[in-house]
């Protein structure tokens, strides 16, 4: 059997105005996912439908594909109308039996409002069904209505519904797969291809396409087809990782042997060492899983020796010191020819010592795009009251055109008076020598007393855990449901989510400049030292505490990974540190060495995680009732004893359940 893959040329004239500034491009940081598959599931899951899933994920376009939720009721759930109100594009893959299910039905109805309300666009493919039958609903598909029509006798709104979202969907842009000649990949890299089109022209964030263009100009350089080096700097805030990953997006459909993109290399590296981000690329690029370096020696000749001859294209972004990149990337040629390696960093003079010729300033935004972005960040709208346009310009002269500024004071402004608007301008002036700094603190004074506190704890402590064990351990810590909180500080641009292929995926991020914020605000309790300090998240502060029994009561939260400090060293202590530390409600330890248990813990402890807890008991004198999240994995602590620690902890009031992990 041949398979022909069949599309109309003609321009699909969709609802939205792609050149409209506060449309699709203005609204980007609204999307949660840049595809909505929707699909048959007996039909196409484990065959085009998941092909096309994969092609969509390997090409980084990110993906909504409900491939849990098989057993499907009669109608969809709130959770999916959300992901497709969240989504810039609809891919409705309509195959013989699509009709027959009222879930998918339902979603089709709802896609077709979303294209009504220029919500989003809407790529119908026709997968062996003739589009016409689909237009006049004859074949299975008038078969499937006439039984639904029947059920649903008495609500003849909904079946009338359905039949003009299904002659709608046939009357736009389709892409359409029959016996033919051709094959199924084919059409799969055709609607790829069509997806990161639309995207790439609705996804530029404002001001920024231009520079897009033109770095992908410099990426065009050396007819010799060579590798190459090019460097991207610009200060904090100005939009450096945002344009990598645009271009990255551009180049990802290249043909490329194999693709890297490296984010927060700085970090990784501080927190990881140079071995993980020589393996990580090594993992990336030659596909395998588990690559183990026992040196960066090594990792150097290996980067060397296997990818020499691979056509690859390697984006580092946010490098701070020299060495990461000696480690990663020495010379150009360590890379097979025509490779494109591209760094960013706020130190122009590093790319400099590190011979790379080809560099780029990233631009601030003109006064034009910078007001764009601040009106719709203030009020998600073109059009506003006009007491607040000389407001607008004052905040767009001392944000400086720098995007994140922009984005923050947007934000912080937003719902509020044209007399709020003169206070936070009349403060921020007072700051001139750096505005970024002043916006962002200005936007932390303007939050609640829990606000501040969930903020503080993001910054400090939970930064790239996955949003549901953030919302966990905040709501065991509080004693409430605390998301409401998070999503305020994603509405205030202090916080983001980065998104995985599933929403229980999603992760909680801030950007470097903000998250400095928040650890120098924690700081500044006091500079005596970290005892009076409410939150720890430093190895030597801890350490220190722990060895000197210098807690305080002061002390609410300790989180430390020992691993990402890359210590191996034991804690020598007597294990009565935690006496003095009564109001210390979370306690995460991770991977760490000490030489003997805790004597004491404190009895009002609402989270406790202890990896290798260093004991096979818990204090004798450890009653708490409140606890909520218990967590000892690798340790050799009894089950018996954890089930009375759990039996003890269901007298509070808290409704989370332990949440027991233990090997043993």
């Amino acid at each position: 059997m041949l398979l022909a893959c069949h599309c109309f040329e003609e321009e699909w004239k969709c609802a939205i105005n792609e050149n409209d500034p506060v449309g699709l491009e203005s609204r980007s940081d609204a999307f949660c996912y840049d595809v909505f598959l929707s699909f048959r599931d007996l039909d196409t899951l484990y065959g085009f439908t998941g092909y096309l899933f994969k092609a969509l994920h390997d090409s980084g376009i990110h993906t909504f594909i409900d491939d849990e939720n098989l057993q499907r009721g009669e109608e969809i759930t709130p959770t999916t109308v959300k992901a497709i109100e969240e989504s810039r594009i609809a891919i409705t893959v309509l195959s013989i039996n699509y009709a027959s299910s009222t879930w998918c039905l339902d979603e089709l109805a709802t896609i077709l409002d979303c294209l009504k309300r220029e919500r989003l666009l809407v790529l119908p493919v026709f997968y062996y069904v003739d589009p016409t039958q689909v237009q006049l609903q004859k074949g299975r598909f008038g078969e499937a209505l006439t039984k639904h029509e029947e059920r649903l006798k008495h609500n003849m709104e909904k079946s009338l519904k359905w039949k003009m979202a299904l002659h709608q969907v046939a009357n736009l842009f389709f892409f359409h797969i029959d016996h033919g000649d051709g094959y199924e990949y084919e059409l799969i890299g055709k609607i790829v291809e069509w997806v990161s089109k639309k995207i790439n022209r609705a996804n530029y964030p404002i001001g920024l396409e231009s520079q897009v263009q033109e770095v992908m100009k410099l990426l065009d350089v050396g007819c010799d087809g060579g590798a190459h080096m090019i460097g991207i700097h610009g200060t904090g805030g100005i939009g450096k990782s945002t344009l990598v990953q645009d271009v990255y997006n551009n180049l990802i459909s290249e043909r490329f042997d194999a693709s890297c993109f490296i984010e927060n290399v700085s970090e990784k590296s501080n927190k990881h060492g140079l071995q993980y981000l020589q393996s990580t690329i090594l993992e990336n690029l030659l596909g395998e899983k588990d690559i183990k370096l026992t040196s960066v020696e090594q990792g150097i000749l290996m980067i060397q020796r296997r990818l020499q001859k691979k056509k690859v294209l390697l984006i580092l972004d946010d490098v701070d010191r020299q060495e990461q990149l000696q480690a990663v990337v020495g010379r150009a040629d360590w890379f097979g020819r025509g490779s494109r390696v591209i760094i960013t960093t706020r130190d122009e003079q590093l790319l400099a010592s590190h011979d790379v010729q080809i560099t780029y300033e990233v631009k601030k935004l003109s006064n034009k795009d910078a007001l764009v972005l601040l009106k719709w960040k203030a009020f998600k709208k073109h059009d506003f009251d006009p007491r607040y346009k000389e407001l607008l310009n004052c905040a767009v002269t001392f944000s400086d055109g720098i995007p994140l500024a922009l984005e923050v004071i947007g934000s912080n402004l937003c719902g509020k008076s044209v007399e709020e608007w003169k206070s936070v301008i009349h403060q921020l002036e007072k700051c001139p020598d750096n505005p970024v700094e002043a916006i962002l603190k200005s936007s932390f004074d303007s939050l609640e007393e829990k606000e501040r506190s969930v903020f503080l704890d993001l910054a400090c402590c939970y930064k790239g855990y996955e949003l549901a064990e953030v919302e966990d351990i905040l709501q065991a810590h509080y004693g409430q449901n605390m998301r409401c909180y998070i999503d305020l500080l994603v509405d205030k641009s202090l916080v983001k989510l980065s998104h995985g292929t599933k929403p229980c995926y999603d992760r909680v991020t801030l950007h470097d400049l903000i998250e400095d914020m928040g650890k120098d605000i924690v700081r500044q309790e006091s500079l005596i030292g970290p005892g009076e300090r409410t939150r720890l998240w430093l190895l030597e502060d801890v350490r220190q505490l722990l060895e000197n029994n210098r807690g305080t009561s002061k002390i609410e939260i300790i989180c430390l990974d020992f691993s990402i400090f890359d210590q191996e060293g034991k804690v020598e202590w007597d294990g009565k540190a935690f006496q003095n530390m009564q109001n210390l409600k979370t306690l995460i330890i991770r991977h760490g060495r000490f030489s003997k248990g805790p004597k004491y813990l404190p009895d009002n402890m609402r989270i406790l995680e202890w990896w290798r807890y260093p004991s096979n008991s818990l204090p004798s004198d450890f009653h708490s009732k409140e606890l909520a999240i218990c967590k000892l994995p690798c340790s050799s602590i009894s089950t018996i004893e954890l089930t009375n620690l759990l039996k003890a902890s269901l007298i509070s009031a808290f409704s989370l359940s332990c949440k027991l992990i233990n090997p043993l």
